[in-house]
């Protein structure tokens, strides 16, 4: 796909297990890629009946120190895996949920057992780290689940009710199947004072903001199974996600003068997206191939219109409105055969894939009389494609009982064309590849290692103009935009503590040339482009902590914190500065306490997050989103067999923008230009209440 500068979401799920004594259950069929033998640490059902799962995912979320990294949708094609969950021993070949979205849709009575394993054992190209393999049952029944998850905020946006899930999964014959169907929304708000001060720090203007947002989505998808004939197996996945998204922002305005204004900015953002997924192995030879097609569609028109009205003065308004109609295409191709030879895990893949956008960008004004009348925008319009082909060989063998050992190597080669302008396509050839080692020097420790050379993704969008009218700036076209290339670093160490929990440390670094960020484009433009070189270092750790041992019973605690240092070069300055809008700061802490001999559970936890400042060519922005922030929930696991819960979120009312200098803004380009104004905020949110039932048919 080609939605960039979006970071994977990590699900952290450390959470405890009352028994962590390994225990092996019966084997289910599975053809999972050849794999040593190596260390497991093996949960049953058993392990997590205090916390009343209800799906095969309720499960895994409660698995000690284990952090769920769902599939990188910003990768380039499917390449190889990066989905640290496994459904009996398989990857999942798709970029519309993955593993995760599966295992939500799954009957936790349906799960043999969970298996936690290091990536370096098992020989699936790609993976590092500790990795789920979610073994489910040979002989299921037909279950269905649901979910109710309302909620509504103590500010400025509407309730939400319809956050519905239902699905239902069987099996008949070799066929298995599960259909779901999904209502679900999200809301944003938040308002507040704007202090608007010159370059001499005198207040000149101040803004009452208001902000919301609205997102409702429909997913309807299918999943069919075919296990057979003999060994072969196959799958099929169709989604349809329509969804809309209405956002508001306005505000009203006293100058320094007692002049009275007001703007307002509005968004409409409606649009589907479609996708097939469909796979199938068998036996070949000494080894079995798979084939693997994916399909995707969307629409994404959006429409922002923004009025900024003279009250007092009595003069016409202004304001400008844009309409982007945005087709994205991708379809893959991909096929991997895998063989075993003595020690040796083989599997060479070769993949094709197509992307594709389309615009429409049309720009707007507001005359005199009221009516918006189009402006010439041609660089706002146009039709950006890329083909690319790779070919991976990867080797996996271990080198001793306890070091396991797995090597990638290939290249991709690429066109990427902007087609209606009059320059020739640009081709490019990049290798890429993977070196990991997964070392158990104990019984309760794992280490990894893993050094890689990787192609990043682009967003199309970023080759055509792109106007951002909240904040009067536009963001100009970059026809000659190439994704990043890194060389990586990363390694984890896994320690077991017994019955005091488990906890991770993981530690990278990122060497990335042509790196993704805001440069100068002609004379005085700006827009999204590459500077040459960054760098990224960091640090992250993960445990639970059980505390039992400390006569808490039936009680844990989670924690989660990290720190990611960035540089590179500013390219008005030549300054060295973090890269822009980077997530450089976070931790997490949550207490979970499962009262003994009771259905109840009640919790408090609280999260910390800091992102570096953008820096755009003429300001520079900071954005801190509730940086500090504290929960609390009460639940009860067997209501009339129901699991509900109740939760608040940003309990002491942390604020959007408190205490910074949320914006500076230059009369030019900031290198050479005076500043402009300065501009805080300091944004209510207030706290979200959330209520959750889940239940099963």
């Amino acid at each position: 796909m080609f939605v960039a500068r979006s970071i994977h979401v990590l699900l952290l799920a450390g959470s405890s297990i009352a028994a962590l004594n390994p225990a092996l259950a019966q084997s289910s069929k599975t053809v999972p890629a050849t794999a040593t033998t190596a260390a497991k640490r093996v949960y049953t059902p058993a392990d997590f009946a205090r916390f009343a799962p209800k799906t095969a995912l309720d499960m895994l979320a409660q698995v000690p120190s284990f952090t769920i990294r769902s599939a990188d949708t910003t990768e380039r094609g499917l390449g190889q895996a990066s989905e640290n969950v496994l459904i009996n021993g398989q990857r999942i070949n798709d970029k519309s949920g993955g593993a995760v979205d599966q295992l939500k849709r799954t009957s936790a009575a349906n799960v043999d057992r969970i298996e936690i394993v290091e990536a370096g054992s098992l020989g699936i190209p790609g993976l590092a780290g500790q990795v789920a393999n979610v073994i489910l049952k040979t002989q299921t029944k037909g279950s269905g689940q649901f979910s109710w998850n309302p909620g509504f905020r103590a500010h400025f946006t509407k309730p939400q009710y319809d956050n519905l899930t239902v699905s239902y999964s069987d099996k008949t014959g070799p066929l298995d199947y599960t259909v779901s169907a999904a209502a679900l929304s999200g809301r944003g708000g938040l308002g507040g004072p704007v202090y608007i001060r010159d370059a001499n720090h005198n207040l000149i203007e101040t803004r009452d903001e208001v902000y919301h947002s609205e997102y409702h989505e429909l997913v309807f998808k299918t999943k069919l199974g075919l296990d057979g004939p003999g060994s072969s197996l196959g799958n099929l996945s169709l989604t349809y996600n329509p969804y809309w998204s209405p956002q508001f922002l306005g505000d009203t305005r006293v100058l320094a003068s007692g002049e009275l204004r007001s703007r307002t900015n509005r968004q409409r953002r409606p649009g589907y997206n479609a996708d097939v997924n469909a796979d199938y192995e068998f036996a070949l030879g000494p080894g079995r191939l798979k084939g693997i097609g994916l399909y995707h569609r969307e629409h994404a028109p959006n429409t922002t219109t923004q009025i900024l009205r003279f009250d007092s003065s009595g003069a016409s308004s202004t304001g400008n409105r844009f309409f982007r109609d945005a087709r994205y295409l991708e379809y893959i191709s991909r096929g991997e055969y895998r063989w075993k030879g003595g020690r040796n895990d083989w599997q060479f893949s070769l993949e094709r894939a197509f992307n594709s956008l389309d615009q429409r960008g049309q720009l707007f004004q507001l005359s005199p009389q009221g009516e918006f009348v189009e402006v010439p925008f041609p660089q706002g319009t146009g039709k950006v494609t890329e083909v690319r082909y790779e070919g991976i060989a990867s080797l996996s063998r271990p080198l001793a009982p306890n070091l396991d050992l797995q090597v990638a190597a290939g290249a991709e080669t690429s066109q990427l064309d902007r087609v209606d302008d009059d320059q020739p396509p640009r081709k490019f050839f990049r290798p890429k590849g993977s070196l990991t080692f997964a070392w158990r020097p104990a019984k309760d420790w794992d280490v990894s290692l893993k050094l890689r050379r990787r192609v990043g993704q682009i967003d199309f969008l970023d080759f055509l103009a792109q106007p951002v009218l909240s904040q009067d700036r536009e963001n100009a076209a970059n026809p000659e935009l190439v994704p990043p290339q890194s060389w990586e670093v990363e390694t984890e160490f896994a320690h077991d503590l017994g019955k005091w929990g488990k906890t991770r440390l993981n530690l990278h670094y990122y060497k990335v040339t042509d790196i993704i960020d805001v440069i100068p484009i002609g004379t005085d433009g700006q827009g999204i482009g590459n500077l040459p070189n960054a760098i990224k270092a960091g640090a992250e750790t993960t445990s639970t902590f059980l505390l039992d041992p400390i006569g808490f019973k039936g009680a844990k605690l989670d924690l989660n914190a990290g720190f990611e240092w960035t540089s590179v070069k500013d390219p008005l300055t030549g300054v060295h500065r973090p890269i822009s809008g980077n997530y450089d700061r976070w931790g997490s802490a949550e207490l979970r306490h499962d009262v003994p001999g009771t259905p109840y559970a009640w919790g408090v936890n609280a999260q910390y997050q800091h992102y570096a400042k953008n820096y755009f060519l003429t300001e520079i922005i900071r954005t801190l989103d509730i940086p500090l922030a504290f929960g609390a929930f009460v639940e009860h696991k067997n209501l009339m067999g129901l699991t509900v819960r109740a939760s608040v979120f940003n309990v002491f009312g942390g604020r959007h923008g408190l205490h910074t200098v949320d914006r500076v803004v230059y009369s030019g380009f900031r290198d050479r230009a005076p500043i402009a104004f300065y501009e805080k905020h300091d944004d209510l949110v207030g706290p979200l209440f959330n209520f959750s039932i889940k239940g099963t048919f």
